[in-house]
């Protein structure tokens, strides 16, 4: 449905945004190469080095409940600029600090600029998607995956090249300060946030609501629980994939990170065309076909009898969980009586509660039971989110 006098284009609008989640994406992996160099400079064992990764989680939990003020005060796109321009400066003093507690607050604040920007894209995603009236959403997720690929290997590969990891960073941050201020006009308004709002969705509700609507509302605290499932999910691959491969299937300690590559690549492959399986196949389809086939996935990770075989239910893991956090977060955006600017900070929140506490609980049930043990919680979980989905929608099609 178009809107007479926009000053951008859809189409552009969403090229634009599809940027901000490689920017993303780039962001958060170009953490990945340096932690060894980070370790080694601060003089710090494992134990402390994982306490100060969970300051990336809790500044990205943080910033996220908030968000909703930010967004009805600034509009999305002044967000994901500040987040992005700041996100740019914080990266390089992540091989600055030198100190324990320089580090625990770069890192803080790192989380929060990963925060930002995620809950902002998503919700300026919701917007363009409006305009098209067809899925945009799993694309874009891809896209994120794909700059997490380019961050995490080509830091590395800068760094063989004979960078010191310092510059390295630094021209990561120039980039990403190009690309936003490139796409920040190409970006829409808060005032055009406003009109896009009014025109599809309740006028009331779009031209004002409580800035905690989204954490009232069933329908969407509902689907944030099973985005907390989806994300824990990711969360197990990335904390437990290795050591289960290492330590359950007896693959080579050389190998065994191998595991979360295959998951991160199938999922990555999955996004990319999950827009076009949502509107073949229908929404409830891909997430109840992708929860099950989740499942599946890592029963025979569990049960092959070698690691072989665990990799391939980690692909199958990968291609059955892509797409379904990119349709719930879709959903939330798109409910009657709530805009996206309340509920899409919800979905983050609990989302990223999921991939940040969920492994640790993993952790106390791996210790008592073993690993194959926790992955089948997971798979337990997954089952639940599929079946949980399928009624839902039973419920809410007699409505």
């Amino acid at each position: 449905m178009e809107i007479k006098s926009l000053p951008i284009r859809p189409d552009t609008a969403r090229n634009a945004v599809r940027f901000i989640f490689f920017v993303c994406g780039l962001g958060l992996a170009s953490w990945a190469p340096v932690v060894p160099y980070v370790k080694q400079r601060l003089g710090i064992d494992d134990g402390v080095l994982g306490l100060l990764m969970l300051l990336i989680g809790g500044g990205a939990l943080f910033i996220m409940p908030f968000s909703t003020i930010l967004l009805n005060k600034f509009g999305t796109r002044k967000i994901i600029f500040l987040s992005g321009i700041t996100l740019a400066l914080i990266l390089p003093m992540l091989l600055i600090a030198n100190s324990i507690i320089t580090m625990g607050i770069t890192l803080f604040f790192f989380g929060m600029c990963m925060g930002g920007i995620e809950v902002s894209a998503n919700a300026h995603s919701i917007l363009i998607q409006k305009l098209f009236d067809r899925p945009i959403l799993s694309g874009l997720h891809g896209i994120f995956s794909v700059g997490g690929l380019t961050g995490s290997l080509g830091l590395g590969l800068l760094i063989k090249l004979g960078f010191q990891a310092t510059y390295a960073m630094l021209l990561i941050s120039l980039l990403i300060v190009v690309i936003m201020f490139v796409m920040y006009r190409r970006l829409y308004a808060h005032d055009d946030e406003i009109r896009i709002n009014s025109h599809h969705d309740d006028k009331k509700m779009a031209a004002g609501q409580s800035k905690w609507a989204g954490w009232f509302n069933l329908h969407v605290l509902f689907l944030g629980m099973l985005c907390f499932c989806a994300y824990l999910s990711e969360g197990s691959m990335l904390d437990w994939s290795a050591v289960f491969l290492h330590e359950e299937k007896n693959a080579p300690l050389e190998i065994a990170g191998i595991g979360y590559a295959a998951f991160s690549i199938a999922m990555a492959t999955m996004r990319l065309f999950g827009d076009v399986l949502v509107v073949r196949l229908d929404h409830r389809v891909v997430v109840v076909g992708g929860g099950l086939l989740a499942v599946f996935g890592l029963l025979v990770a569990v049960l092959s009898p070698s690691y072989w075989g665990a990799l391939a239910g980690f692909i199958l893991l990968g291609f059955g969980a892509a797409n379904i956090v990119p349709i719930l977060f879709s959903h939330a955006g798109n409910l009657k009586g709530v805009g996206a600017s309340a509920s899409i900070p919800v979905m983050s929140t609990l989302g990223h509660s999921g991939q940040l506490l969920g492994p640790a609980l993993l952790g106390g049930v791996a210790q008592f039971y073993g690993i194959s043990v926790s992955l089948i919680v997971v798979a337990f979980l997954m089952l639940s989110l599929a079946v949980s989905y399928w009624i839902y929608w039973k419920f809410q099609a007699r409505k």
